[in-house]
């Protein structure tokens, strides 16, 4: 009998979703490496292009890959995904992490039983054999609390939204558009502390009209997670709030395009989630065919890129501004 990915990933209790069929294990493991790439979230605009990009460079680089979604934001849902990944016997594993201390065990089986682990938005990962970034966490931080500041008048309240408390990346750039607020923009003011909800929407709505009644004089809202903008812009818009709060952030083209034109969303910057895919496929054949990084090599999509062994990192520069002017270019791609 042929297992496709869908039944054996349903064998883990329908916690997973599985978003790239196509083949059986059995065939696709004689002719090409085996690649499982586990991310955030399933069913969401941002990690849907993703896996668009993963399907293309698989068939350009010739490895049998596929996406994996967990439900919900969740490190336990990661761990469950990467074990299965390991009964397997993939040859690599892509991560994007949702909690990098709590997937450190699980990576490191990984590790040990031969398979290369290639991790994204995971610059701290433990355990893995690379990490690469399309922009640097000090940019990606500074860009969007440039736009906040110039968007608030440099000063005044604002509060932040993380994709969860535990994302090492977005805690990184926020940790970094704070500092750097502190430092250019003394007259604005944090209040209280980073909420953990922009991957959720529901969750970025609730926590906007919460936020809203609790702070009358709030002035800025700045979020990294996909989702945050999209649920702020929502409680903005309906509110009538959006000409006195500015609201910044990274988020999925198609999803955001009404309300950046409107002037709800006043901007973000993002890189190309269909990109990354690809990317997780050149690096992924790369590693399985037994070769390494090196320094200014050519990524597809990208260009020339640093790699520094030392610190397993292959870092890009690649960000795209989302204005009125370029989100509709972007959503019109599929993003």
């Amino acid at each position: 009998m042929n297992i496709t990915r869908r039944t054996a990933l349903t064998a883990l209790g329908g916690t997973i979703v599985a978003a790239s069929l196509g083949g059986t294990l059995g065939m696709a493991a004689a002719a090409e490496p085996q690649v499982g790439i586990v991310v955030k979230i399933g069913g969401i605009p941002w990690f849907n292009a993703m896996e668009e990009g993963i399907k293309a460079g698989a068939e350009t680089n010739k490895v049998d890959a596929w996406m994996v979604g967990p439900t919900q934001a969740d490190a336990a849902q990661q761990v469950r995904a990467i074990e299965d990944l390991i009964a397997r016997k993939v040859a690599v594993i892509g991560i994007v992490p949702n909690d990098s201390a709590a997937l450190e065990p699980v990576l490191g089986r990984a590790r040990a039983a031969g398979i290369k682990v290639i991790a994204h938005e995971g610059p701290d990962q433990k355990e893995m054999d690379w990490d690469f970034e399309l922009t640097t966490t000090e940019a990606y931080g500074q860009a969007h609390m440039d736009l906040l500041a110039k968007e608030m008048g440099e000063e005044g309240e604002y509060i932040v939204y993380v994709g969860t408390l535990t994302v090492p990346l977005h805690n990184a750039w926020a940790d970094a558009a704070i500092a750097y607020q502190k430092e250019k923009y003394p007259k604005m003011t944090m209040l209280g502390d980073r909420f953990g909800v922009a991957e959720s929407l529901d969750e970025s709505i609730k926590t906007t009209q919460d936020q809203l009644r609790a702070n009358p004089n709030l002035k800025g809202i700045l979020t990294f997670g996909s989702q945050g903008p999209i649920g702020a812009a929502r409680v903005l818009d309906d509110r009538g709030k959006a000409k006195t709060i500015a609201l910044v952030g990274g988020f999925s083209p198609g999803q955001g395009q009404r309300y950046v034109k409107s002037g709800v969303i006043r901007g973000g910057y993002i890189w190309n989630p269909m990109t990354a895919g690809v990317v997780f496929t050149q690096l992924a054949a790369l590693l399985a065919a037994g070769k390494e990084p090196t320094d200014n090599m050519e990524l597809e999509g990208v260009g020339p890129v640093r790699v520094y062994p030392d610190k397993k990192l292959i870092q890009a520069q690649k960000l795209e501004s989302l204005d009125k002017e370029n989100v509709g270019r972007l959503a019109e791609m599929g993003l």
